[in-house]
């Protein structure tokens, strides 16, 4: 369950460094662009520092990190989730959940 909350926290770094960067591009704010490496740059860290079996906690990873994506383009930046987005999302998901509890 810690890996779990370890991978979440990476999910959260990840696209929180990402939507900094966008907010930076799409308004020219250098502000975003700092910011943005700082948290990409602690995401790297953090998601490479433990030693865990990468291949197996990748695949949950991309799944959580899908979650959190989606989650964060809706709450954040208003926009709407297609139907193929969703449909690949519960494949996505659907691997996290085989490679957890397998």
């Amino acid at each position: 369950m810690r890996d779990i909350v370890f991978l979440i926290i990476a999910a959260l770094l990840e696209v929180g460094g990402d939507a900094l960067v966008r907010w930076g591009l799409k308004g020219g704010r250098i502000l975003g662009f700092v910011l943005g490496a700082v948290t990409l740059f602690t995401y790297a860290v953090f998601v490479n520092t433990p030693k865990w079996d990468f291949g197996r906690l990748l695949g949950i990873y991309i799944a959580i990190f899908f979650v959190v994506s989606q989650v964060l383009s809706i709450v954040v930046f208003n926009e709407t989730i297609r139907f193929p987005t969703l449909i690949a999302g519960v494949l996505i998901v659907s691997g996290g959940i085989i490679l957890t509890i397998c």
